[in-house]
């Protein structure tokens, strides 16, 4: 039951933003009564935290262990984030529900939740094996380009994408045979 509410959420989120998750919404969407809905998620707030936690830990499925070789977090943290192949011009950056957007649409408690696992992620990346710095400046590309497409600030498209997708993903290979 809670997955599907949490399902709900996010095709609520894809259709209509933020805003249109409502308590009413949500069990309308999951075809449930708002009483059953309610016995899972007290508020809004808790369908925001949850549908965080939950890409979260999907986020985090795919990032390999402390033991893995140097450079292999930041690359995962890429891989993850970045696909080597650019969207179709068509396709919509709403129709993924990016951790950041809904933890800041949450509040601040929620968005407490997203700054907590960025700590830790940070730490993660910086113990990476990577030379100073390498880590967090693929992080932040990683940031920007997430930001520049959910905003429609010039994203690169195309060949500009694929080449920008390229120009990171051999930055850390270089880092990683010289660490």
């Amino acid at each position: 039951m809670r997955d599907r509410l949490l399902d709900a959420v996010e095709r609520l989120l894809v259709k209509g933003g933020v805003d249109a998750v409502r308590l009413d919404a949500v069990a309308s969407e999951a075809g449930v009564s708002k009483g059953g809905l309610l016995h899972h998620f007290p508020s809004k707030r808790a369908l925001v935290e949850g549908v965080v936690q939950r890409l979260v830990e999907r986020f985090e499925a795919v990032l390999p262990g402390p033991d893995a070789p140097a450079g292999s977090y930041t690359m995962a943290w890429l891989d993850a984030s970045v696909p080597p192949e650019s969207p179709e011009d068509g396709d919509d950056p709403r129709n993924e529900v990016p951790v950041a957007l809904l933890a800041a649409a949450g509040g601040p408690e929620v968005l407490d939740v997203l700054q907590r696992h960025y700590r830790t992620w940070q730490e993660r990346l910086d113990a990476d094996g990577l030379p100073p710095g390498v880590s967090s400046l693929v992080r932040m590309a990683v940031d920007g380009w997430w930001t520049a497409r959910l905003l429609g600030l010039a994203a690169p498209r195309g060949d500009a994408h694929v080449q920008l997708r390229r120009l990171v993903s051999e930055l850390i290979d270089q880092e990683r045979e010289s660490s």
